[in-house]
């Protein structure tokens, strides 16, 4: 028994039966004497006797119950309020409990788990009987951790209905343990949580502009540390949007002259250019156009129609591998059908069309093929050592066409420097310098950078970031998912701090 049922050492075990799919355990207290639950004391007068249904642990997956004989006392101490008690086992049994502590137990891990449906399904498969109902109402029974003190506070939003409701997650930024979760992702929201727990002395965000001014107001004394992934995040996207301006400079691949797309863009530059010529607003020109907001201001912004003429985004294709050979025999002059027997014989398995579309399109002309623009973009901002030989050297030729291009790869390489080797004092000097450089796409991020300086030199300064809470909302997802999008936030919030 002590082998099997180490959790019975306080029962004496009369007889066990099998009685259909269930194993049923007999047994009565061990202990002489019982202890009053509201004052402490002793008692050995016994009041009466009656028999205890317990679901309890599974053995070899069936279901388990303990039939416990238990007593009840008469209190001896006069003061005390409660004259009769039943008596209880440690480890084993609880006050109006109909499961075990262990049975408890493993159904609040299985809660936590799978939460309802999946989670009984999976009890019933261990020998554990119950509904999903009851399986909730263990979850949510449970005590919160407590929140103990945080000096280095990690905040960050996760959406409960992606674009439409979203919670904040505050962890230790140190110890990455999870903190608490609120309800919304609004200022009022996380000022009122920090006043409740003073003492936070560093506070880990991104650039939201509702959790900065939470701070300010609740916690002014607490350094605001930008965090370093979304500041990278923000200077890809404004090396995107400069990569894409310059893309008549460095990108050498034809383009079709009349596509239908290239003709639309031309179409609109003129007419948003020729409404604001006549001095129509932004507003007054999405009105009389119909078009969005944004659409017009992208035309607006741009100075020549160029500047929205994107390159042609190609695929990966059949021909790349024999790409060389094709190139080779079209200076040769070779007729295309003989350039298509002989790649059949290297392996290749497309069609005779696709070839002539390959070549029509000028991808084996040039002696480079200029990547998309978010392949460039992602050259640019990984390490010169971390590039292939090759890539490198593709790079440095694109790059070296454009003085622009050039330009932007010393500021993206310079603002890595800063990053990676803690050098936050040289923010201020890189961003003058950048304004002069006057790098299209990037005003908004620099404005961005300036107005959230204190939070960005802190960011680029400190060692702290806010990964942590970054990898708890990857979890939050998996969570999530879980429940199929009908769990209630309650529970959600309950799993997010105690699933481990």
């Amino acid at each position: 028994m002590d082998v099997l049922l180490p959790h019975l050492s306080g029962v004496v075990v009369e007889r066990i039966e099998r009685a259909g799919a269930c194993v049923r355990i007999w047994g009565r207290v061990r202990a002489g004497h019982g202890i009053c639950p509201s004052c402490g004391g002793r008692s050995g007068r016994t009041h009466s006797r009656y028999d205890r249904r317990l679901a309890d642990g599974s053995l070899a997956g069936q279901p388990v119950v303990l039939r416990l004989q238990v007593r009840r006392f008469f209190c001896d101490n006069g003061n005390c309020p409660v004259r009769t008690f039943a008596e209880q086992v440690d480890d084993l049994t609880v006050k109006h409990a109909r499961r075990t502590s262990l049975c408890r137990k493993a159904l609040e891990h299985i809660g936590l788990a799978l939460a309802g449906r999946t989670g009984s399904r999976l009890a019933a498969r261990l020998g554990f009987s119950t509904s999903r109902t009851a399986l909730l109402e263990l979850v949510h029974a449970l005590p919160d951790p407590g929140v103990g003190p945080v000096k280095v506070l990690g905040v960050d939003d996760f959406a409960i209905r992606r674009g439409r409701k979203y919670a904040t997650l505050l962890i230790d930024a140190v110890t990455h343990r999870r903190v608490d979760v609120l309800p919304d992702r609004r200022a009022a929201t996380l000022a009122a949580w920090l006043r409740e727990h003073p003492g936070v002395e560093v506070v880990c965000r991104d650039g939201s502009a509702a959790y900065a001014e939470a701070i300010r107001q609740a916690a002014p004394k607490a350094v605001q540390v930008s965090d370093r992934w979304h500041l990278w995040h923000g200077l890809a996207a404004a090396v995107e949007k400069c990569v894409v301006a310059h893309a008549a400079c460095w990108n050498t691949t034809p383009r079709p002259a009349g596509s239908a797309l290239a003709a639309r863009t031309r179409e609109r530059f003129a007419s948003v250019h020729a409404l604001l010529n006549q001095g129509v607003g932004l507003m007054e020109c999405a009105r009389r156009l119909g078009w969005a907001l944004n659409t017009v201001k992208r035309y607006a912004r741009a100075q020549t129609v160029q500047d929205l003429l994107r390159p042609p985004r190609y695929g990966t294709s059949l021909v790349d591998a024999h790409r060389d050979l094709v190139r080779r025999r079209l200076a040769e002059e070779t007729p295309v059908t003989r350039i298509l027997a002989e790649i059949r014989e290297q392996g290749y398995t497309g069609s005779a069309n696709l070839l002539v579309r390959y070549i029509n399109q000028g991808r084996a002309d040039p002696e480079r093929i200029a990547p998309s623009p978010r392949r460039l973009v992602s050259w640019l901002m990984t390490r010169p050592t971390d590039l292939p030989e090759h890539i490198r050297r593709h790079l440095d030729e694109l790059i070296a066409d454009c003085p622009e291009m050039t330009t932007l790869a010393v500021r993206v390489r310079e603002f890595a420097g800063i990053l990676t080797q803690r050098r936050g004092q040289d923010l201020a000097g890189w961003i003058t310098q950048t304004r002069l450089d006057a790098l299209p796409g990037f005003d908004s991020y620099l404005n961005g950078l300036v107005k959230d300086r204190d939070a960005t030199v802190a960011g680029l300064t400190l060692p702290y970031s806010n990964g942590p809470a970054e990898g708890v909302n990857t979890k939050v997802k998996l969570l999530k998912r879980q429940t199929y999008g009908r769990a209630s936030f309650a529970l959600l919030r309950k799993r997010i701090l105690l699933v481990e």
